[in-house]
């Protein structure tokens, strides 16, 4: 029951439902796991409560954050969010009553059209929960073209991005998994091209950059697996699109990225925003919704969801997903961002990525004990070799009020003393030097 309802008010809604306690709403459930004690302080009025909040924050000491692995640290230009909380957005009416919410329909058709002109792919949709999801979409619809169930992954996927692809297909079984094994760092292109020659698999996962940093040799992956009749899925970050390579530049199938780096905030890991992108021969694939441009019947614009292949508006069994909500907030971020960027700022923005990790990395490497574990190129994060267990340096590294990067002993014992490291345009020179410090006093 709701807390504030009074006694008297508790016990006639218990009357009218024909129950003689709370406990009897609940009697389906174990008791075992109900809390016993929730532990909570005396009520404190509104002032007293904000006081101790504050209070509480104080204790808050920010970390010079130096980690990636998936979520990145960027700098998000006032206008995102002075825009993107204008009573426009806040109040607009959900896409799927197009003559009352056109603001929000032409809002997603110019993240479409944004997201397409960055990854360089015939087809956007309206967005995806996360970047994991959206890559799981495209594994699904991989499988459904081809008419097979199995999909190679590189080893270097992020490995949170693995355990989403599992846990959609777990109980289905519609899609099975495989590795493919890295050389230094990297997709091993003859182990690669030996496991696609059976013509199994549906697909091959390409991440670049992968999960350590390293970009991979996207042309000439895509050339394999092609030539093996499978399709082919990158895997990208959209900040490096900026400077490195598009996914349609390299003939890839489908394009899928985590876009908070686009305009959202880090906050503590989500929520995310799904990027997913294919060829336009593949559009009737594509789940949750596309919003098109039409004209109404006076001839004006009109902005128009074009295709919603979701259970909702088709029979289930042919929905090309049944867990495709977009992340519209999100999205909209991205779109203001991409808009005030434009083409030569994401290149400022991605050239200014690669010159602070290339830096930080010299820095690094040039304190005794420390070396680039996989001597390959890389976008913003590398994978950097330490003298002792990668844990044991971020907990010391902490104390000196730096968050040193990711630990990758934590998914793989054979590198657990390995730390990947990321370094982003907001690092200055003194941020860069304060970390570099501060590894060479542990």
């Amino acid at each position: 029951m709701f807390i504030s309802n009074t006694e008297k008010e508790k016990r006639e809604m218990l009357e009218a439902v024909g129950a003689r306690s709370v406990k009897d709403l609940f009697k389906d459930i174990d008791e075992s796991l109900f809390a016993k004690n929730f532990n909570l302080p005396p009520a404190k009025t509104e002032a007293e409560l904000t006081a101790a909040v504050k209070k509480a924050a104080a204790l808050n000491k920010p970390l010079l954050n130096f980690a990636g692995a998936g979520i990145y640290e960027h700098f998000i230009p006032a206008a995102v969010g002075a825009i993107s909380s204008r009573g426009e957005f806040l109040t607009a009416y959900t896409p799927y009553q197009a003559e009352a919410s056109q603001g929000t329909l032409q809002a997603i058709y110019e993240y479409q059209s944004c997201i397409c002109a960055l990854f360089e792919m015939g087809v956007s949709n309206a967005s995806h929960y996360d970047g994991a999801t959206a890559l799981a979409e495209a594994c699904g619809a991989a499988c459904k073209i081809k008419n097979k169930n199995k999909v190679l992954l590189s080893a270097a996927l992020n490995p949170e991005y693995k355990k989403v692809l599992n846990t959609y297909f777990k109980s289905s079984g519609a899609v099975n998994f495989e590795e493919a094994p890295l050389e230094n760092g990297t997709v091993d292109l003859a182990e690669l091209k030996k496991l696609l020659s059976g013509g199994e698999y549906a697909a091959f996962v390409l991440s670049n950059p992968n999960f350590y940093g390293c970009l991979e040799d996207a042309r000439e992956i895509s050339r394999a697996a092609h030539e093996a009749g499978s399709l082919l899925i990158a895997q990208v970050n959209p900040i490096s699109l900026g400077a490195l390579e598009t996914p349609g530049s390299y003939d890839a199938d489908f394009a899928v990225a985590e876009g908070q780096c686009l305009g959202n905030t880090m906050s503590f890991g989500g929520p995310g925003l799904g990027i997913f992108t294919c060829k336009k021969e593949y559009v009737r694939y594509v789940p949750g919704r596309i919003c098109g441009m039409a004209k109404d019947a006076d001839g004006k614009r009109a902005f128009v969801l074009t295709l919603q292949a979701r259970e909702q508006h088709i029979r289930r069994e042919r929905a090309s997903s049944n867990i495709c909500s977009n992340q519209a907030l999100c999205a909209l971020n991205a779109a203001i961002y991409l808009t005030l960027m434009g083409p030569f700022g994401m290149r400022d923005v991605a050239e200014a990525n690669i010159e602070n990790a290339h830096i930080l990395k010299d820095m690094l490497c040039s304190a005794e004990g420390y070396k680039l574990k996989f001597d390959k190129p890389f976008f913003n994060e590398f994978t950097l070799e330490c003298p002792k267990p990668a844990a044991q340096i971020i907990k010391a590294a902490a104390k000196k009020g730096i968050l040193a990067g990711y630990d990758l002993g934590r998914t793989d014992k054979n590198l657990k003393n390995c730390l990947l490291v990321c370094a982003t345009e907001v690092k200055t020179k003194a941020d860069l030097e304060a970390f570099a410090s501060a590894l060479r006093g542990i």
